[in-house]
This record gives structure tokens, sequence and C-alpha cells, in this order.
């Protein structure tokens, strides 16, 4: 696939979906505190089925979670959920916390704010919402934000609750915690403006950071999710959900329009090769026989708790299966989606990656004898499962391969981990809203929008002044920092401890540290605020040197769940004292003695390179610079 693309000549839109929970003291609709439990005391079972709408339709996704058949278990801790989260209690009024944040954030948005704030249901269908619905409401609409010169459209801004936290998953169970259900969360939706990956990014930054300089927005990883809508032009909008890192979306935006692009080739080749949607018979043909005797584990587990083979023809496919659409992704890796998505199965094989996987040669051969497809035209999928779920399965596969023929289907897409998509289901439906009778509208009165001016955040000339004369911080450092996430975590690390550590330091993580980790690998967006605090407080408290701050968060980051002072000792980094410190200086001296009377004036450099590749972490660079200059006039008087 070509690694360049011209985003404005393919027509590339993208519009953001940010999420971003608020750190309230209640839940938005009943008393319960806005924080994560580490236990459950009850737990209960209920199942979701789909239902007609108001206007008599379904809604296609609830039709597929429906169709898997799954049932949904819930855990229920005491103090963090009540009856609201069960659904066994009406919703209480809306709260105000909430509501004068949000009002805030819209302001801020150059947003209309409504009159009157109705609260709505929105249908929910995999179960994080016990109801079945989740409740949100519309709080402001028609705004923007300007980023980089560009004034990005913010079409809504709605106040809603947090799904449930999904602890567990089988092909038969979901397993939900109920202390997230309900937790206020902010979401903003911006106009389809965007035309490129970069400044998708830039946009999300901006409007994450300035939910957060309210002073009410949550820290730590899941606190703000985003979503994005991508399309080009002759393609499909795309929905694409579960982007657990700002940071991931120029890839996932990239990622999409290139399996677009190859899709779109897919469709042109098929028709190439003169086939109609209607060639894709969805005839399912038993071929347990031709495996009765197979090496391919997967096909003998699946015969050995009574499952059978079962096999479709993809008449003209052969070598479109295998056709690559993204990293580590191909064509017949979207039809295995579809085939898990609606049949519940572990996925697929299909013979352009056959003989393989235990499956030999033969078996190829016969089970294109045995189906009647032509070997050098035409593709085969097969499924090893229970009867009923490998055909369901291998009906979505013909559905999504017939499909091929016409384009690119609307879809929602889940982000896996390494910035690629797969298929949940189908974009839902236009009539998934109904109004929310339990819970009376909110007038939005002057009092109301004068008391929210309070969460107002400061603006960023005034905050930019502030870090250059206050914080002493240098012009570009002030400038990437008013451009970064996390500028209201540095000024609260600012304000805690910056009597003890110099503010340029703790600035530097953010801007310098932090990045420079990322680019080389390393997963440093696992790391909680309360990680990065540690480090900070280790600092404060004279246990490391600065230096040592690069390492401590790329071992923290590889070993999720160790605490700062664990990395330390792991690290060996231990806080040399003066007379340490100047005996290893004066050791040095003598071992490179030669060397520094030869070149005298590079002696600083000399010794100082050494003596820091010693001390890295456990002495301030500067101190040390200042003892080997002293030590060096003493012993060999070398000014």
């Amino acid at each position: 696939m070509n690694n360049i693309l011209d985003y404005k000549s393919l027509g590339l839109k993208v519009g953001l979906e940010i999420h971003i929970q608020l750190n309230t003291k209640r839940k938005l609709f009943c008393p319960c505190p806005t924080r994560l439990a580490n236990s459950h005391i009850d737990e209960f079972t209920r199942y979701l089925r789909p239902a007609r709408s108001e206007v008599g339709e379904v809604d296609p996704a609830a039709l597929v979670e429906w169709s898997r058949k799954r049932t949904y278990h819930y855990l229920v801790p005491l103090e963090e959920s009540c009856l609201v989260e069960a659904d066994e209690e009406p919703p209480h009024m809306l709260d105000r916390e909430s509501l004068l944040v949000a009002l805030a954030v819209a302001k801020a948005l150059n947003m209309k704010i409504v009159d009157e704030v109705h609260v709505m249901r929105k249908i929910v269908i995999d179960g994080s919402n016990v109801s079945g619905f989740q409740r949100t409401a519309l709080i402001a609409l028609n705004g923007y934000i300007e980023v980089e010169g560009r004034k990005i459209g913010i079409q809504t801004l709605c106040l809603e609750e947090d799904a449930a936290r999904k602890t567990g998953e089988s092909v038969a169970e979901v397993v939900y915690m109920l202390d997230r259900l309900g937790i206020p969360l902010i979401e903003i939706a911006t106009a389809p403006d965007i035309d490129s990956p970069d400044l998708a990014l830039k946009v999300a930054l901006k409007i994450g950071q300035l939910v957060r300089l309210t002073g009410k927005a949550k820290w730590g990883l899941g606190s703000i999710r985003q979503d994005i809508n991508v399309s080009i032009t002759g393609g499909a909008k795309i929905e694409i959900k579960g982007i657990q890192h700002l940071y991931m979306i120029p890839l996932v935006v990239e990622y999409e329009v290139k399996r677009q692009l190859e899709l779109l080739k897919i469709r042109d080749e098929l028709r190439a090769r003169g086939l109609r949607p209607e060639d894709i018979k969805p005839n399912i043909i038993d071929v347990t026989e031709v495996f009765k005797n197979t090496s391919s584990k997967i096909i003998k587990k699946a015969l050995e708790s009574g499952g059978i083979v079962a096999a479709l023809v993809l008449p003209s496919f052969k070598g479109l299966l295998s056709r690559s659409i993204q990293p580590n992704r191909r064509f017949g890796t979207e039809l295995s989606d579809y085939a898990k998505a609606w049949g519940g199965v572990g996925g697929i094989f299909h013979t352009d990656e056959l003989p393989g996987y235990g499956i030999s040669e033969s078996e190829v051969s016969k089970l294109y004898s045995t189906v009647g497809a032509d070997p050098t035209r035409d593709a085969v999928v097969i499924v090893a499962d229970s009867a009923e779920r490998a055909e369901r399965a291998l009906l979505a596969v013909a559905e999504r391969a017939s499909h091929a023929i016409i384009g690119i289907p609307e879809e929602t897409r889940a982000a896996n981990p390494d910035c690629t998509t797969r298929y949940m289901r189908p974009r839902p439906g236009a009539a998934r809203m109904y109004p929310e009778t339990d819970i009376p509208p909110v007038l939005i009165t002057d009092e109301l929008l004068e008391e929210a001016s309070k969460y107002t955040p400061e603006h960023p000339d005034v905050k930019y002044k502030r870090l250059i004369e206050e914080h002493k911080l240098s012009r570009e450092l002030a400038s990437a920092l008013l451009g970064d996430l996390m500028l209201d975590f540095y000024e609260y690390l600012a304000d805690k401890y910056g009597y003890k550590v110099p503010y340029t330091v703790i600035a530097s993580i953010f801007i310098n540290t932090i990045p420079m980790l990322r680019r080389e690998g390393i997963p440093v967006d696992e790391l909680s605020e309360e990680s990065i605090e540690d480090v900070v407080r280790l600092l404060a408290d004279g246990v490391i040197a600065k230096e040592a701050v690069p390492d401590i968060l790329a071992y923290m980051a590889k070993n999720p769940g160790i605490n700062a002072l664990d990395a330390v000792n792991a690290l060996k980094i231990k806080k040399l004292s003066i007379e340490e410190l100047d005996t290893l200086i004066t050791s040095t001296i003598e071992k490179f003695k030669a060397k520094i009377l030869e070149r005298p004036d590079k002696a600083f450099n000399i010794v100082m390179g050494e003596v820091m590749k010693a001390v890295r972490g456990s002495v301030d660079g500067k101190f040390v610079a200042e003892r080997v200059k002293y030590k060096l006039k003493e012993l060999l008087k070398i000014e």
C-alpha cells in the first residue's frame, strides 16, 4: 500500500466525538460517588432483546447483539451503585454540578445553549446499560473551536451517563461492574470539518484540554475516550469506537483511509471479473466428511464437541481474500470479523490461505470437489462450529462478500491496539432516541449561566503570561505546554511541588520526556497521573535526580502496577552523598589523567561524560558539573 496519501484529493472528512468523565461529587442521576470500586457485594443477570421503536423500526445494531444470544451478568458494588444503576428505581434529578460544568464548556466553545434541558433515552444494545438505554441530554449546539487558524465546527455538546465497566466476556456471557455506570460524561461532537489525521489529533487535544481546564475532569486511563467518523469520496461513513489514547487518532484515520481505498480496488476487481451481488448465493454446504481425519486442531476440537464443518463458495473471489487492506489485516479478516460478530464463532478458514493450519492439500482439493467450485477461480470459506453458529456465520460472510461488489458498507468498527480496526456491528438506525419520562426538564436561567462561569477555563493568553512570568518557563516551553492535554495536571503538580522541584523540570516531563519515550515505542500512555506524581514526589524528596526520570517512567510503563520507589530499587538508582560523588570524580580523574594532561581543554568533557555514565539519575547533573570543575581545579590546577 502507498504510504503517501493526498488527503485533500481523496476528500477525507473526519468528525470527532470526545467523551470526558467529570469528577463531580455524585453521579448524574443518583447520589452515588463517581469512583471505581475494588470489589462487589452482589450480582444479578439480565437478558436483552430488540423491540420496535415508536416508528415501527428495529435498530439493526440491536439485531446483531440479540443474534449472539448472550446473557449479561452485573457485579454490584454497594457504595458505588444503587437501585438506579440496577434499573430498579427511577433516576433522580439531573446533577446540578455536572450541568454547570457542561454549560461552562459550551460557552467556551462558542455554542448556542438550549433554553431547556430535556433528558432523552438512547438505545444501547451491548448490555453496558442495565436498562437497555443510555440517558443523555443535549446542552448546546452550533459552536466552534479554533485550531491553528482553522475554525472547526462543534455540532453538539451533550451531558450523559457513562456505561458500566466490562470486566469479562465469553461467547455466551458478558460481565459488567456497575461502579462506572452513571458517572457524568460530557460528549462533544465536531462537524466533519477535519481533513487530515494530524488536524484530527490537534482538535481532539484542544477539546480535551479545554474540558480538563475546568478543573472538573477526571484523570486517568479511560477518563477521556474518543470515537471518530471517517469517510472519503466514493467510500463510506465509518464510525470507529474505543480509541483509548488521543495519540492513536492519526494512525487510526490513516489506516481507515487505506482500508477504504483497498476495498474500492477489490470492488473494481470483482466488477472487472463480471460479478454481480446476486451471484453470491448463501448456500451453506456441510463438508464435515472432508475433514473427518484432519490434522487441524481447531476442526478436531469442533467435531469432538458435536459440531460440523460448513462451507460457502465465493465465485470468482480467488486471490482477493488474501489481499492486504490494513497492516496485518486482509480482506479475509474482514469476512472473519462478520462471522465472529453475527455467528459467535472463533473465526473462518478460506482457501486463499490453505493448505495450512493443519489442513492438507488433499483436503483442500477434496473440499473444492465436494462443493463443486473451480480451484482456479473461486474461493471457499469454511467454519467449524455448531451447525447453528456455523450457518449464521457463513450467511454473514455471504452478505459481506455480496456487498463488496457494491462498495463499502457503512458500519461501526472497533479500534485495535495497533490502530487497525475490526467490524463491530452495523451503524445504528436514526430512530434510537426517545424522551426520558422520569426526569423533568431543567430551565436554563441567567442565574444558572452566571453560576457556571466559575468553571470557565482561563484564557490561553493569560495562562501563557503566567507560565512565563511566574513559572519562569521559556517561551517555547510555555507555548508547548499550552497545547498539551496534561496542562491542568502540570498546574496541579507545579502548585503542589513547585517549591522544591523547578517548574521547568516538571514541564519538561510532559513536553520532552513523555513524547520522547512515546517515540521510542514505550507505552507511556498507560501511565496514570498517580504514577507520574509519584516520580515528581521522589524528585521533591531528593530521592532521585531529574536525570533518572526517563528511566523510571519507562520502567513503570513497561511494568504496569509497579510504583515509582519500586522502579528506583529495580533500576538500582541510589542517591549519592557529596563524599561518594567526590570519590568517584577523583578516581575518574586518576583513571584518565594521561588523556586529560594531553588535552587539558577537553578535561571537563572527558570527566563529566564518564562520571554521568556512572551517576545518571543519582545526582543532579548541574551539581555534578560544579563538583567536576572544583575537583579538576583542585587536583590538576585546571581552570
